[in-house]
């Protein structure tokens, strides 16, 4: 399935794979780019709510840059309005990435910058090559990130790492990003190893993957996380980091609800049944997803 600047297969072992395909501009984010991102998050959402998708995994073409950020060309021309707007539309965007019901991991082989990390972050996993580069330099453009980087650098690597790596606009390599937490590990195939990784979790219940993506994130998980996981919504819900990216008591005890609640719906599935029958007997589960 190809969108223009989107290229969306999917395999048959479950896993959907999204590729920013602007090469020859290091896949730089520009409208085309997220609008067809969008659409090619709706054939995603399709394939989870019909219950055939195990994972998703994002990269970039090309063996320059994941993405490289935004098209600075059309930023140049942004006023107070059409910038705010621009800046929740980015946000809505990734933020469907990051409520997807199945992990997502992104790649990232060369440069995340900008526009470019916030995609990257907005997966629940990230797997760096070696000569992977994050930054999020927008100081150095008279702007902030605007796609939600602010959250979830803080979420990631703690508050003052991210304003250290955002009102410096420091790049950040990929040893010192697996250091800080910013990506779950480096590897020699990140692509390989994505999918090897989606490939382990996918061997597992899925009702109960999604059930722990969504405490973990209603917990102490992601941007607008505790709204989403309860049914609610990022605007009316900061999520267990709030706007300070701070972890309170209050949110570790609504983690700990909505685990407790998370935990007794699985008990009535027919993968629990499946998962501890199969253990009794000793022998692989056939889980179904219900």
């Amino acid at each position: 399935m190809s969108l223009g600047t989107v290229v969306t297969e999917f395999r048959e072992d479950g896993i959907a794979v999204i590729t920013i395909s602007r090469p020859e501009k290091l896949n730089a984010l520009n409208s085309e780019v997220l609008k067809d991102l969008d659409e090619a998050l709706d054939a995603v959402q399709e394939r989870v709510d019909a219950g055939t998708l195990r994972g998703l995994m994002l990269k970039g073409a090309g063996e320059k840059a994941f993405v490289a950020g935004a098209d600075i060309g059309e930023l140049s021309g942004l006023e107070v309005a059409s910038g705010e707007r621009l800046s929740a539309r980015g946000q809505a965007l990734f933020q469907r990435i990051e409520d997807l019901a199945v992990p997502s991991v992104s790649v990232v082989d060369g440069f995340a910058l900008g526009g470019g990390a916030e995609l990257a972050m907005a997966c629940h996993m990230r797997i760096a090559g070696e000569k992977a580069t994050f930054g999020l330099p927008e100081v150095s453009l008279g702007l902030i990130p605007g796609y939600g980087g602010t959250q979830r650098l803080a979420a990631l690597v703690g508050q003052a790492r991210a304003i250290e790596y955002i009102a410096s606009g420091a790049f950040i390599d990929a040893a010192t990003a697996e250091r800080i937490g910013l990506v779950n590990r480096v590897a020699e195939d990140p692509e390989g190893e994505a999918l090897k990784l989606l490939g382990k979790i996918g061997k597992q219940a899925p009702v109960a993957v999604r059930s722990a993506i969504r405490a973990i994130r209603g917990g102490a998980g992601g941007v607008g996380a505790a709204g989403a996981a309860a049914g609610g919504t990022a605007a009316s819900d900061a999520g267990a980091a709030g706007d300070s990216g701070a972890v309170t008591r209050d949110s570790i005890a609504d983690g700990y609800a909505l685990e407790a609640a998370l935990f007794g719906q699985l008990c009535g599935t027919d993968d629990f049944k499946e998962g501890t029958t199969a253990f009794l007997e000793k022998r692989k589960p056939g889980f179904t997803g219900k």
